[in-house]
C-alpha cells in the first residue's frame, strides 16, 4: 500500500487522489484531501507502530482516527462536565 501511494499518488508538494484506480496509469485529480493526512496516514502509522504505543484495551479510535480513552480501563479517561457543554448560559456562542 505504501509503495502504491508513493508510485501513483505522490506529487510535488504532497499527494493527490486518483480519478480511476482501475487504469494501469491512473490520472491524479490534483487535490490532496484533508482526510488523507488526518486519517489515512494516521492509521498507517498506527498499523506499523508498536502495540504498546496505544494499547487497544485502553484506547478506542473514532472514524477519524482520534484516540479516545476507555472508561474504567484508562486512567486518562474523564467524563465531560455536562454544565460546560449544555445548559450553561455563559457558554453561549
Amino acid at each position: 500500500m505504501l509503495q502504491a501511494l508513493e508510485k501513483h499518488c505522490r506529487v510535488e508538494g504532497g499527494y493527490t487522489g486518483l480519478l480511476n484506480v482501475y487504469h494501469a496509469s491512473p490520472q491524479g485529480d490534483d487535490v490532496q484531501q484533508s482526510f488523507f493526512l488526518a486519517e489515512t496516514l494516521k492509521y498507517l502509522y498506527l498499523l506499523f507502530s508498536e502495540d504498546s504505543l496505544l494499547p487497544l484495551n485502553e484506547w478506542v479510535f473514532n472514524t477519524e482516527a482520534h484516540p479516545l480513552p476507555i472508561k474504567n480501563k484508562n486512567p486518562l479517561y474523564r467524563a465531560a462536565d455536562k454544565n460546560a457543554i449544555i445548559g450553561n448560559e455563559s457558554n453561549q456562542i
